[in-house]
Order: structure tokens, then C-alpha cells, then sequence
């Protein structure tokens, strides 16, 4: 299986029981059926939310420096603005 047929079967999954605890089919206690589970969805897109941020934030907090790309991309850019020149384009 590929990873997005494991992802949409896992969400699926994930759907059909959450359907089942909101509609009563499978018994819970009364205060979680009526507290817990109809605000489990915003909850979990709050949860990944919030990792998502934190995961982003850290690795662009620790992104590690690329001296050789970066002397690459200056020499291409001083290429293109001598060819755009050699053309008559003013930079």
C-alpha cells in the first residue's frame, strides 16, 4: 500500500468510530458522550495544529546554513545579471 492509501485508510477508520461514539453506538459514559465526544474533532485539529506549528518552528529555528548553495546561487545570479546586461536590460 502505498503511504496516502494507509493515510485515507487510517482517516476512514478513524471516521467510522468516531461516528459510532457520537451516535450512541458504542456505549460511554453518559459525561463523556455529552462533553467529550462532540468536541473531539476541534480538539484533535487543535492538537495537530499546534504540533504542526511547534515542528515548523523548530526546524526553521535550527535550519542549518548551505555555504556551497549559497556561492552557487550568487555566481548564477552575477551570470544572469552579465547576460541581461550584454542584452541592453538595465538592472
Amino acid at each position: 500500500m502505498t503511504r496516502a492509501t494507509e493515510a485515507f485508510s487510517a482517516l476512514g477508520l478513524a471516521t467510522i468510530i468516531y461516528i459510532a461514539l457520537f451516535f450512541g453506538f458504542i456505549p460511554l459514559p453518559d459525561i463523556i458522550q455529552n462533553k467529550i465526544v462532540p468536541v473531539f474533532p476541534w480538539w484533535t485539529l487543535v492538537t495537530f495544529g499546534s504540533y504542526s506549528l511547534g515542528y515548523l518552528g523548530y526546524h526553521i529555528m535550527t535550519f542549518s546554513d548551505c555555504p556551497d548553495a549559497y556561492t552557487e546561487l550568487m555566481g548564477e545570479i552575477q551570470q544572469a545579471k552579465l547576460d541581461l546586461r550584454s542584452k541592453g536590460v538595465s538592472i
